[in-house]
């Protein structure tokens, strides 16, 4: 499925799987140390120069949203906003939607979006949220009141994208075992990661640093600046709300609202992170299991669909199934398709499906879920999802484990969380052999911000429930709002949850404190 079909998929079947945290291997990392040295200064920034772009979203999802209409723009920021007179920069690209129906005297003003990963495009995720409630985007009460703006992050995408993975090693680093049981098996994965990372240093250097969040927090004010914006309304799901939650220590005063959906908690280390994550894919693959014994018409490996994916990792050890690409489904392309899946609630049937069809030898929707989530063209080639997600992550993390340890929380983990515990310990190798300075993102209270609302879906795999409360309290100035659901973020996915949110983007109302919003 090339890029194109992926993204229609994804619209027409309200996946927004854009708008979610694209790499759960690798947890954000925090510090323990509390934000020092007050608020930044705003970042005044020239207007941007907006030129049409209806190819845009042809180019995106084949069509452009009816009564839309989309601009692009670029605008310079500083390679490094801690010496910004360097004379270095960055172009980060943006996209401007508006309504047909947006009256003059009713505009607020912009709503920029950040989908996570990090990685993750917010054009991309821009141009589906364009086509409406009915296709899962945005109700038109917010697209009357906004432009909606996305933005490609700084190293994503159209903003200067890091590139220094090679699609063999991508290839290599998704089929490989998810839990490598002897030490010299484990000692190759090392080895590629370590591969990958020299790959990464070697092309960019000292330029590692400058992709960190913090870095991107500051880029965030420069284009509310630049967009005409006295204050920043933003909607950041999943490792967006970590870059919100960071704009927000920064430039505390520039906020006039900010919506964090599926929360990272800043104050977890790095490797508590990735626990988290193991534990919140574990309890989702439960829900799954549940789902499949109660709907066994719906799932064709019922009743006992831990038992037939299990059964699938440990048969593509031996003997995988060889795919009309020439792939073999290892063990590794299944545990991606198996993540892949467990984004979203209507994921589960199709990977209820292809575990079905491993049976009978059939890989091709293994395949279609894992290419889906690494971006894998047909051709074999991959976006720049990873290497940036990788970037982002490590520049970002001071304290990475060391091979040795990394091998001795596969153990644990896999005890705790039997199909996720090892293969997020695995995951986090990537940053134990990044070499690139570091950048850790400041961790502490919005004192001076207004309030701000944090969302949060019970059965969250990639950032699981628990983070919510902990991220709005943080901040201090935080405002749980819950989701009973399944799946990676929440708004706009019921009436509950989009009546909260729109209220509170639009009148600034807060959502009542403690609501909690059913399934349906």
């Amino acid at each position: 499925m090339d890029r194109r079909s992926r993204l229609v998929v994804a619209l027409l079947s309200v996946l927004l799987l854009a708008a979610g945290c694209t790499l759960p291997s690798f947890a954000p990392e925090g510090s323990d140390e509390p934000a020092t040295g007050g608020a930044s200064p705003a970042v005044s920034a020239p207007a941007a120069k907006w030129k049409p772009c209806p190819d845009v979203p042809e180019d995106r999802v084949g069509r452009a949203a009816p009564g839309m209409r989309y601009d692009c723009a670029t605008v310079t920021v500083p390679r490094d906003w801690a010496a910004p007179a360097g004379g270095e920069t960055y172009g980060i690209d943006l996209i401007r939607i508006r309504s047909d129906r947006q009256k003059a005297g009713d505009r607020i003003g912009s709503l920029l979006l950040n989908p996570g990963g990090p990685g993750g495009s917010g054009i991309d995720v821009a141009v589906y949220l364009s086509f409406g409630e009915k296709m899962g985007g945005l109700p038109t009460a917010v697209t009357d009141k906004f432009d909606i703006v996305g933005f490609d992050p700084r190293g994503v995408g159209e903003s200067d994208a890091v590139k220094c993975i090679s699609s063999k090693d991508q290839d290599a680093y998704f089929a490989a075992e998810p839990d490598p049981a002897s030490q010299a098996a484990f000692d190759e994965i090392a080895a590629l990661h370590k591969r990958i990372a020299d790959a990464c240093a070697q092309k960019y250097g000292d330029r590692l640093r400058t992709f960190s969040t913090e870095q991107a927090a500051r880029d965030l004010d420069a284009l509310r600046s630049a967009v005409g914006d006295e204050k920043l309304t933003y909607l950041g799901y999943s490792y967006g709300t970590l870059l919100g939650a960071t704009y927000a220590q920064l430039f505390p005063k520039n906020v006039r609202a900010l919506v964090l959906d599926g929360a990272v908690d800043p104050t977890e280390g790095f490797v508590s992170g990735s626990e988290q994550q193991a534990k919140g894919f574990e309890r989702a693959f439960t829900n799954f299991t549940k789902w499949c014994s109660q709907n066994a018409g719906k799932c064709p490996i019922a009743p006992d669909a831990r038992g037939a994916v299990t059964d699938a990792l440990a048969k593509a050890k031996a003997s995988p199934v060889r795919g009309s690409d020439g792939r073999e489904a290892t063990a590794g392309w299944i545990f991606v398709g198996l993540i892949s899946s467990l984004y979203t609630e209507t994921g589960w049937t199709s990977l209820a499906e292809a575990i079905d069809s491993l049976q009978t030898g059939d890989a091709e929707g293994i395949f279609e879920l894992a290419d889906q989530y690494a971006e894998r063209e047909l051709d074999g080639t991959y976006s720049n999802l990873f290497d940036a997600n990788l970037t982002v992550n490590c520049a970002d993390t001071d304290a990475a484990p060391t091979a040795e340890e990394v091998r001795r929380l596969q153990g644990e983990w896999r005890t705790k969380y039997p199909l996720f515990g090892a293969a997020l310990a695995v995951g986090m190798l990537p940053c134990t052999y990044w070499s690139g300075q570091r950048d850790p993102y400041p961790v502490g209270k919005a004192e001076g911000a207004p309030p701000i609302v944090v969302v949060g879906t019970t059965g969250d795999p990639a950032t699981p429930y628990e983070n919510t409360a902990d991220l709005a309290k943080m901040l201090g100035v935080g405002h749980v709002l819950t989701w009973e659901g399944e799946g990676h973020t929440a708004y706009p996915s019921t009436t509950c949850i989009k009546t909260a949110v729109d209220s509170y983007l639009i009148d600034l109302k807060v959502p009542q404190e403690g609501l909690r919003c059913p399934l349906k």
